[in-house]
């Protein structure tokens, strides 16, 4: 588990893997993996002039798994985590927890306070839920039969600094 490095640009080259761990994960609609492969696109094609930024977690040329976050428009300290996905095969070892710390660093870095995710309140997002709340993060918010009837958004949030 110690011959990984970290990455943050995103390389056309990724696509291929991105989509085949987004698909094998079970967690992901055909309509999220294309919204998951376009936000890839988008940081590919423009730069430094994307609003997403990327830590992508890998073993030589094997990706293990990435989160994708931003900046909240219209507020001062606030992130958004868009996605964190782990290779299936990898899960519970440990490689969703190190590369949402490594994401909270750079957050962090960019003087950010409060990081906000969604997901969603069904049985099959139980682990992820538990993923989050196990690193500290709280339920913010509940919007009912948001996704679907019987499909909640559950809001989770995490402040990173203390004293403010």
């Amino acid at each position: 588990m110690n011959n990984y490095t970290f990455r943050y640009e995103p390389q056309k080259t990724d696509l291929v893997q991105i989509e085949e761990i987004l698909k094998a994960s079970g967690f992901f609609k055909e309509s999220e993996v294309e919204i998951a492969l376009s936000l890839f696109e988008d940081k590919i094609s423009n730069k430094e002039n994307s609003t997403y930024q990327f830590v992508i977690l890998e073993d030589k040329d094997k990706i293990l798994g990435y989160s994708c976050f931003g900046f909240i428009d219209g507020t001062e300290t606030s992130f958004d985590l868009y996605w964190i996905v782990v290779n299936q095969n990898l899960k519970r070892k440990g490689f969703g927890t190190i590369i949402l710390k490594e994401t909270e660093r750079i957050i962090r870095r960019e003087e950010g306070v409060h990081i906000y995710i969604e997901t969603s309140s069904t049985p099959l997002y139980k682990p992820t839920r538990h993923f989050y709340e196990k690193n500290s993060y709280t339920i913010e918010a509940r919007i009912k039969d948001f996704y679907d009837i019987n499909d909640d958004k559950i809001i989770y949030s995490k402040k990173l600094i203390d004293d403010i």
